[in-house]
């Protein structure tokens, strides 16, 4: 298995050099050369493991270049008993008939990017030895509120590994915050911007490819890499959760092998549903993936039209986590329903780059409406289904899992499509306490500190607290420093001391 790039077809690397490098010279993201086709067998064999298992099986279909020996080591590590609250680590649990919660927020930091960054640093270390000489990997992420605690949570201390985080000041909740403010590690280092995810996301693509950063980081023997969705090893591992949905509904008697079944994914960056689309086009019977928005519903209007368009109102939402206007690995999914155009996805970026939109030709169109649909609600509608579906059902969902709700059930009453659905569920509630507060219990903020609130949430509910966030309250804080997004490259050599 090779991987090219989204910008360059004529790239063609191994695995390990897609994790390691992160991104591609030229910009582009890495994406495989072939997508992997199954069988039923496999499925069936699959749904006999547990998720260890079924990890270790997807993952030696792209990672082709790592032993049995070295995936043992990774996926073993990653999940290992004891580092998820959940014995399945990532479970299928029932809402109702017809209608399951995929839960993957059982890892250290209560929020799906665990899945996979608890995996990165056991791959990308292992990469490193194959490709990158004993270099100092610097790995530099932009996060809009989760993947930022699991990145930093997943490397800290890890050996000849730097981990730095930039996040919008005013754009992620009070206990995200918190969990990245505090972080333990002596590799570790995070720093607040002045603006939105889009412009530390940007700032950090323009780090990564600044031939000059790049070269002052050889003379250290250091060199970039990412652990945000844009490096293909925090995606690839993305994929197995679709799988082991598709395992558990098969156990649970809630399908029979073959059977469709709809996804639903709240998202802003698009990685978490273009890792469903792999599952599908690898031979997972997905039906429809439905694309869930906020009020920043950018992908809603895209999906619907062909239209991307960055320029719009920003909103500073209750799901700050999708709270994003230039998708990133959008990229990956033109490069794939074009026939594998770079000059096509060339010209697309250099549309949103240049204009703040593009437009895509009516064959992609035509393809992306045969997979997607898209929906989006406001913070009221989110906060409304949050309530309903506690007094419902007695689940509670936090406010990126309770847009994916509403979104999901705006769908079956537009289409009375009855498939099967699972819709992934990406934070513990207990993350969003103010919000979720208001929805169950009709109290307003009243300003309390984020544990008060946990307390609070627990009285009410009942829902355990995750021990992880409670653990959080006597941590003192070691990063506060906020910086203006031009500032961002001399904070990168401070915090790496040259």
């Amino acid at each position: 298995m090779y991987y090219t790039s989204t910008r360059d077809s004529s790239v063609k690397v191994t695995a390990a050099q897609a994790i390691t490098n992160g991104i591609s010279k030229e910009g582009g993201l890495y994406v495989p050369c072939e997508i992997p086709s199954i069988s039923r067998d496999f499925i069936k064999e699959l749904s006999e493991l547990d998720y260890i298992g079924r990890a270790k099986k997807i993952l030696s279909l792209y990672l082709t270049d790592f032993s049995e020996e070295e995936l043992d080591y990774c996926v073993g590590g990653a999940y290992a008993a004891g580092k998820f609250s959940a014995k399945e680590v990532a479970p299928t649990v029932t809402l109702e008939n017809g209608v399951s919660i995929l839960e993957l927020w059982h890892g250290p930091t209560c929020a799906f990017k665990d899945m996979a960054l608890q995996l990165l640093p056991y791959l990308l270390t292992t990469s490193a030895k194959k490709t990158a000489d004993g270099k100092q990997i610097v790995i530099l992420v932009a996060t809009s509120g989760d993947t930022g605690k699991a990145a930093l949570e997943g490397f800290k201390d890890v050996e000849n590994t730097n981990v730095l985080v930039f996040y919008p000041n005013d754009g992620v909740s009070a206990m995200q915050k918190l969990q990245m403010c505090t972080q333990e590690g002596d590799n570790v280092a995070v720093c607040a911007i002045k603006g939105n995810f889009d412009d530390a996301q940007t700032s950090v693509k323009e780090i990564f490819t600044s031939d000059a950063l790049k070269a002052k980081l050889a003379e250290n023997n250091m060199m970039f890499s990412s652990a945000n969705s844009i490096n293909w090893g925090r995606l690839v591992p993305q994929i197995v959760y679709y799988f082991s949905t598709y395992c558990d509904l098969l156990n649970q008697g809630k399908i029979e092998l073959g059977d469709k079944i709809n996804i639903v994914v709240p998202t802003g960056n698009f990685g978490n549903i273009l890792a469903a689309y792999y599952a599908r086009e690898m031979g997972v019977p997905i039906k429809k993936l439905i694309c869930a928005s906020n009020a920043n519903n950018v992908l809603t209007e895209f999906i619907e039209s062909g239209f991307y368009n960055k320029d719009r109102d920003f909103y500073t939402t209750i799901s700050p986590s999708m709270d994003i206007l230039v998708s990133s690995n959008l990229e990956r999914l033109l490069y794939h329903l074009s026939g594998d155009n770079d000059a096509f996805v060339n010209d697309c970026m250099e549309g949103l780059f240049e204009d703040g939109n593009y437009t895509v030709n009516k064959a992609v169109y035509e393809k992306i409406r045969g997979i997607f649909e898209g929906g989006f609600c406001d913070d009221d509608a989110t906060k409304a289904t949050i309530g309903d579906i506690y007094k419902r059902f007695n689940y509670l969902c936090d406010t990126h899992t309770a847009v994916a709700v509403t979104v999901y059930y705006n769908y079956l009453r537009k289409t009375a499509d009855n498939t099967p659905a699972v819709i992934a569920s990406t934070a513990s509630p207990y993350k969003f306490c103010p919000a979720v507060l208001e929805a169950v219990a009709s109290q307003k903020d009243s300003g309390e500190d984020g544990f008060a609130l946990m307390q609070q949430l627990n009285t009410i509910t009942d829902v355990p607290i995750p021990a992880p966030l409670a653990a959080i309250k006597n941590k003192p804080v070691r990063f506060d420093k906020v910086v203006e997004r031009s500032d961002m490259t001399d904070v990168v050599l401070d915090m790496l001391g040259i």
